[in-house]
C-alpha cells in the first residue's frame, strides 16, 4: 500500500494505492464515520452505485450503532423504480443497507434516509421534494460523500463536457446523460464540495486514464478541485510514479 499526498499550493488529491481498494475505502469511510460522530450525533452520507457501493458495504458489515445514526442519501440516482436493476437506490436495498419496503421499521437501519428519485416521480417533483430535505433534514450539507469513478472520469451523474457541470443548486436533473439510463437525479459539485471527508474509489485497469488526468488536474473531470479528496485506487497513476 502507498500514499502519496498533495502538498505545496497547487491541488493535488490525497492517492492511496492499495491492492484492495474497496476494503481500503471501506476503513477510511469506517474512521470518517467514528470522526463524525465524536461531534455530532447524526452523520450525513452520500453513496454511490456501481462497484464502489462495495465500500460502503465493507463499513456497514463493521459498523453497530454508528449505522443508525446515518442520515443516507446518494450522490446520484437514475430516474427509474427502485425496483429496476439500475436503481441505486435498489441496489442499496438488495445489498442490505436499508430495509424494503420504504418506511418498513429496522432496528438496524439508517436514522433517516433521502431517496433522489421516487417510484412515478418526475424528475421536476423530485427536485422539489430533495430540495426541501436537504435543508431540513441535511442543513444543506454533507459530512461524508463516497464517489466511483467512470473510465470516462464522472462522478455521481456529472459527465465530463464542454458544457458548464451544473453548480448553481445542490441537486440537478440529467436528461441527456452519455450513459443510460439517460435521465438523472444528481447532486453537484456545490453539494459534493459540503463534504467534510471525499472518498472516491477507481479500481481497475480501464479507470487508469481517467485516473492520470484527474490526478494530473485536468478541469474537465467533474472530481478536479474538490478539497480534501481521498482517492482509493489498486492503480499506480502515471503523474504520482
Amino acid at each position: 500500500m502507498d500514499e502519496h499526498v498533495g502538498t505545496h499550493g497547487a491541488w493535488r488529491p490525497s492517492v492511496i494505492v492499495d491492492p484492495r481498494p474497496f476494503e481500503r475505502a471501506g476503513e477510511l469511510l469506517r474512521a470518517a464515520i467514528a470522526t463524525v460522530l465524536a461531534e455530532s450525533s447524526r452523520v450525513k452520507l452520500a453513496i454511490p452505485g456501481g462497484s464502489a457501493l462495495e465500500a460502503v458495504c465493507w463499513a456497514h458489515s463493521h459498523l453497530t450503532w454508528e449505522w443508525r445514526r446515518v442520515v443516507l442519501t446518494w450522490v446520484d440516482e437514475r430516474c427509474v423504480p427502485v425496483a429496476d436493476d439500475a436503481s441505486n437506490r435498489g441496489e442499496a436495498i438488495r445489498r442490505g443497507l436499508l430495509a424494503w419496503p420504504a418506511g418498513s421499521a429496522s432496528e438496524d437501519g439508517p436514522d433517516f434516509v433521502l431517496p433522489l428519485f421516487e417510484d412515478d416521480e418526475s424528475p421536476a417533483a423530485a427536485l422539489r421534494r430533495v430540495r426541501a430535505l436537504w435543508s431540513s433534514e441535511l442543513a444543506e450539507g454533507l459530512d461524508i460523500a463516497v464517489l466511483g469513478m467512470g473510465a470516462d472520469g464522472h462522478v455521481a451523474s456529472l459527465f465530463p463536457s464542454a458544457d458548464p457541470q451544473p453548480t448553481a443548486d445542490w441537486v440537478a436533473h440529467v436528461a441527456d446523460s452519455p450513459k443510460p439510463p439517460s435521465s438523472r437525479i444528481t447532486l453537484t459539485r456545490a453539494a459534493l464540495a459540503t463534504a467534510r471527508h471525499l472518498i472516491l474509489v477507481a479500481a481497475g485497469e480501464e479507470k487508469r486514464e481517467a485516473l492520470d488526468r484527474l490526478v494530473a488536474g485536468d478541469p474537465a473531470l467533474p472530481a478536479q478541485g474538490l478539497a480534501g479528496l481521498k482517492i482509493v485506487t489498486d492503480i499506480e497513476p502515471a503523474a504520482q510514479a
